[in-house]
């Protein structure tokens, strides 16, 4: 795999468009993933924001410094997106959880995982929409404390204050699931 500073560079110097492509294509699963989550699995939602998350990024990448990773960088633009969506937004989102839930690799779980997905994706919307965001950056793509600031561009503290929280309403929220 072709590191994304060297096809970022190719981007910039070249005007390669398939090294952009290349960038898509190494980071959209995860990125969709994250937005389903984030719009509470509304899935053509999500692929909307993705598209255009990747747009803003083709149209702003001279911008990129390399201060952080690319991927912290594209998901503050996806967060950024997904929050002037549901600021703009005259409705509140509804869960989407479908009889068949599928993995980033649009490979369908067994029964039980399909349950602790509809479960857990009933769970997180008991919390706000920065707590799941940031327990997903956390817990699913594994962003460290301050790429979490950086992406949401909030304060570390708060950070801290959401995952905490979060966990908290997700562990009540999930109580049927412990062992007796």
């Amino acid at each position: 795999m072709v590191s994304d500073k060297s096809l970022i560079e190719r981007v910039l110097i070249h005007k390669d468009r398939h090294a952009f492509d290349q960038l898509v294509k190494q980071h959209q699963s995860t990125l969709r993933y994250s937005l389903r989550q984030w719009t509470c699995w509304d899935e053509a939602l999500a692929d909307d924001l993705s598209q255009e998350t990747f747009l803003r990024a083709y149209q702003s990448l001279s911008k990129f410094r390399f201060e952080s990773s690319f991927s912290t960088w594209l998901y503050r633009i996806a967060y950024r997106l997904f929050l002037d969506h549901q600021k703009s937004a005259t409705q509140r989102y509804v869960e989407y959880v479908g009889d068949s839930i599928q993995d980033e690799d649009g490979q369908t779980d067994n029964h039980e995982q399909q349950d602790i997905h509809r479960d857990l994706a009933r769970a997180m919307q008991v919390l706000s929409a920065d707590q799941r965001a940031a327990i997903h950056l956390h817990l699913h793509r594994q962003y460290s404390h301050q790429e979490i600031s950086d992406i949401m561009e909030i304060p570390l503290g708060t950070v801290k204050t959401h995952i905490s929280r979060g966990r908290q309403l997700l562990a009540e929220a999930l109580e049927d699931w412990r062992g007796d």
